[in-house]
């Protein structure tokens, strides 16, 4: 092959210009390639923390709800005690009418004897 035919190719590829991208694409290929992948990585990141923020609200909004079902439940227990102490004040107060209750009517010599 001679030069003249090797000069006529490059010419119709696209002359000196042609040859010299041609060039630069075979240099910058490895960049070019590290570049898409370096691309195609920060999508995925980013795709990763945009599920992990919805994660972490998701998880907040539940902490919020299991919260509010404590705090109804505290409230409630709270209420039962309540309700149980006044039912034992009551069974109390009963138990001493019942201790002081006097047997004998009328009578000075009151059974049991109290100090009232």
């Amino acid at each position: 092959m001679e030069t003249a035919d090797i000069l006529t190719i490059i010419g119709g590829i696209g002359g000196i210009q042609g040859f010299i991208e041609l060039v630069k694409w075979w240099c910058s290929r490895k960049v070019h390639d590290r570049q898409d992948v370096a691309d195609v990585v920060a999508i995925e990141n980013e795709n990763e923390r945009k599920q992990v923020s919805w994660l972490e609200a998701r998880l907040a909004e539940r902490d919020k709800k299991i919260d509010a079902i404590y705090a109804e439940l505290r409230a409630e227990q709270t209420a039962r005690l309540e309700e149980v102490h006044r039912r034992h004040e009551v069974e109390l107060k009963l138990a001493e009418a019942e201790v002081k209750k006097c047997h004998k009517r009328g009578c000075t010599d009151r059974i049991p004897p109290s100090d009232y």
